[in-house]
């Protein structure tokens, strides 16, 4: 992984009316940090410009701070433990927090198993990673496609790669799954099944499209293979047009890292690919095991078939 070389200028806040541009934000009294694991005296989050990624937050020491997408931000929670988090070292802090270009209202604490209490951005636990051997190094980026650097408001740096064209979807054979809907790169399209189709409605927000990126209509829809009078839209929450097809808003998924892949399908008993007629895919679901902890250097690339009731 090549490392990305940190700007030195700080960006200004962005924030609602004047105030000073180092806030300090005091989590609740917490328990002390258990035996054996390392917290810095005091915490800054600063945000910083990196050449090909953009923003993304460093700590007091110049270091770039992680999220991880197995974690969850609704409610904040993380699954990165023993092993993972020697390789992933926590961002932990039982004083103030204090911030510059950062908005303050976003940074929290969670706490872990072992009583710490980790840092959050918008609700996601953020983390060093042990290959990053000095200041301005970010080597970290997009290992195992579920750690990426993050951004001032707690997204994943580098995440959405500018399009590279219209937006297409193509009926295509997928080897060894069979028909499905693709986009002009090559990567399968999917329905949700707590979404709804007549009247079109999507219900998949927030942290959950980050997860599963929908397919925004950019006006110019081409078809390749599929009736286009099955083709539509339908206004979202945030008030972009998202692409249906059949009626069912149509998603990516962020574990598909190459084209034609269908890790996706089958997640939590509500994502499904979708296939030419605009239903989901009758393929065969491959069964998913949890993990007991995510590994250090291997995680996982999809995520274990369970639903915790978010239905993502």
């Amino acid at each position: 992984m090549a490392a990305a070389a940190i700007g030195l200028v700080t960006l200004s806040a962005c924030t609602c009316g004047p105030q000073s541009p180092t806030d300090t934000y005091a989590p609740p009294p917490t328990k002390v940090a258990a035996a054996g694991v390392q917290q810095a005296a005091d915490v800054t989050l600063s945000a910083v410009e990196v050449d090909g990624l953009g923003q993304i937050l460093t700590d007091q020491d110049g270091y770039p701070l992680y999220r991880f997408t197995m974690d969850s931000a609704e409610p904040p929670r993380s699954n990165c433990d023993t092993a993972c988090a020697a390789k992933w070292p926590p961002l932990t802090s039982e004083v103030d927090i204090e911030v510059s270009g950062v908005d303050r209202s976003l940074i929290g604490t969670v706490t872990r198993d072992d009583g710490t209490n980790q840092v959050t951005v918008n609700g996601w636990p953020v983390y060093k990673f042990a290959d990053d051997a000095a200041p301005g190094e970010v080597n970290g980026q997009g290992v195992n496609g579920t750690w990426f650097a993050v951004t001032p408001d707690g997204g994943k740096a580098g995440a959405q790669p500018e399009q590279s064209g219209p937006v297409q979807v193509v009926a295509a054979e997928l080897p060894g799954f069979g028909p499905a809907l693709t986009d002009q790169d090559g990567q399968t399209l999917y329905l949700f099944t707590k979404d709804s189709k007549a009247p079109s409605k999507s219900v998949c927000n927030g942290a959950c499209a980050e997860k599963w990126p929908p397919v925004i209509d950019d006006g110019n829809v081409q078809v390749t293979g599929l009736d286009k009078a099955i083709i539509g839209s339908v206004t979202r929450d945030d008030g972009t047009e998202q692409v249906t097809v059949g009626g069912w808003p149509v998603y990516r998924y962020e574990g598909d890292t190459d084209a034609g892949q269908t890790n996706g399908h089958g997640v939590a008993g509500t994502w499904f690919v979708i296939e030419p007629a605009g239903c989901k895919s009758a393929a065969p679901v491959q069964p998913r095991e949890a993990p007991a902890e995510a590994p250090a250097d291997t995680a996982p690339d999809t995520e274990p078939d369970t639903d915790t009731g978010t239905g993502y």
